[in-house]
């Protein structure tokens, strides 16, 4: 617990450092500046009268997944009021699209970054808001976050949780504040049985396991026209999709291609590598970077559509992922050859990609087993064994077409995730509207 009490008072003493950094960030274009007052507590709308529940989801993947369980909710009660806090800019405007689409709903979704986790701002947060319940999607468990919500009454409730391999280490270094911390928690739900157990290990001993909100969600859409448009641009060239980059993974990918490039250049037309990276305001870096190496780009934010010419296609543009999934047949996942981890792959095996991947899969490393075992994913240590497996596959329809199908036949299979969840929220949510009505 001693650590415990050093980080309680670092994070008291840290608001100077934190503002820096917010002001840094905002800089950089990863806050919204006119918004940076939500980070320390200071609510840009008024409270809305009657139940509100905050749901908290810190980037992409963990809006995408709830995104459509808080649909759930706002339909089953119309005087439901739901804030949802997140903690990056792409979040943000995933919500503000969600909104745009669905206007009736989006009118009872209220939209916050989530302060920084200083005691001080979150009980500036929780004071305005007065939520009836808080639902935290994955393993966000921030000390002085969990404290206050108890001194407003509050127990949280874990969603969709995740304990990596790196997560669980250090949890266990620090096993007396993790149980002092996770016990506050009123339900626990696990997204697998390996992070389930890993939350058991550290002495909790009632973990729920209702399935994976991510494995639950609707398959990523895409503009048809634009879609037809991109067929046309790119023909019947041979190509490969790297989604979700990150930085150090670019370079990486190109070798990749100049490698496969060489390989099939007699046998085949030119071929046509698509980046998305996991963050668009990259992308204009990422172009001049690998631009430098003599290779044509071209770049989506731009208006640009790739020729006959173009070597990479930087699609850097905001919720078009299931667009650039469903331009190739074979999908490399990014964050997996750089220490980050790894993103989700299950959106690619959702739409029938042969998924091929790195070495770096603690982040979803249930999911890439539990697809790895059925056939419908590769792993590449480097750069050169990537070249290799895409040009095999390249040079294989067939097998291409048996990973496809293990991809589609296993994300069929998932699915209820949703379901459960609402039947376990159900007397959290009833008391939310006890709530209202007391």
């Amino acid at each position: 617990m001693a650590v415990l009490r050093l980080y309680l008072c670092f994070a008291f003493l840290a608001a100077p450092l934190l503002r820096f950094q917010l002001r840094q960030r905002a800089e950089a274009g990863r806050e919204e500046p006119h918004r940076l007052p939500e980070r320390i507590g200071h609510a840009s709308h008024q409270r809305p009268s009657g139940a509100l529940i905050w749901v908290h989801a810190a980037s992409v993947g963990e809006t995408n997944s709830v995104l459509p369980l808080i649909s759930d909710m706002l339909a089953a009660d119309e005087a439901l009021h739901i804030l949802l806090t997140t903690g990056t800019v792409t979040s943000a405007e995933i919500v503000a699209s969600y909104q745009a689409r669905d206007k009736a709903a989006g009118q009872r979704l209220i939209h916050q970054y989530a302060p920084l986790d200083r005691r001080k701002w979150v009980m500036r947060f929780l004071s305005h808001w007065r939520p009836q319940a808080a639902l935290w999607v994955e393993s966000e468990i921030w000390p002085n976050t969990v404290l206050a919500c108890e001194a407003h009454g509050l127990k949280p409730i874990m969603l969709n949780g995740r304990m990596s391999p790196r997560s669980f280490k250090y949890w266990q270094r620090f096993g007396k504040a993790a149980r002092f911390l996770l016990g506050k928690f009123a339900l626990l739900t696990a997204q697998d049985d390996m992070s389930a157990t890993r939350l058991r290990e550290l002495g909790l001993a009632e973990v729920a396991t209702p399935g994976n909100l991510k494995l639950d969600a609707p398959a990523l859409v895409a503009d048809e026209k634009q879609l037809a448009d991109l067929h046309t641009a790119i023909g019947t060239r041979p190509r490969w999709l790297a989604a979700s980059t990150h930085q150090g993974e670019e370079e990486q990918l190109l070798m990749a291609h100049q490698m496969i490039g060489e390989t099939i250049g007699a046998q085949m037309d030119k071929l046509l590598t698509i980046i998305v990276p996991r963050h668009p305001n990259r992308g204009a870096a990422i172009a001049e970077a690998l631009g430098k190496h003599g290779v044509n780009i071209a770049q989506r934010s731009k208006g640009e559509m790739p020729n006959a010419d173009t070597d990479i296609y930087v699609m850097d543009t905001l919720g078009e992922m299931g667009l650039a999934y469903r331009l190739a047949d074979i999908a490399f996942i990014g964050g997996t050859l750089v220490p980050h981890g790894g993103q989700n792959p299950f959106e690619a095996a959702q739409l029938d990609c042969a998924i091929l991947h790195g070495p770096h899969i603690e982040n979803f490393e249930s999911l890439f087993t539990d697809l790895a075992s059925k056939g419908a994913t590769a792993e590449a240590t480097d750069a050169a064994t990537l070249a290799a497996q895409v040009t095999a596959l390249l040079n294989t329809p067939t097998t291409i077409a048996q990973m496809q199908n293990a991809a589609k036949d296993y994300s069929a299979a998932m699915g209820g995730a949703r379901a459960r969840m609402a039947a376990l929220l159900r007397p959290f949510i009833g008391q939310a509207n006890e709530a209202r009505h007391g």
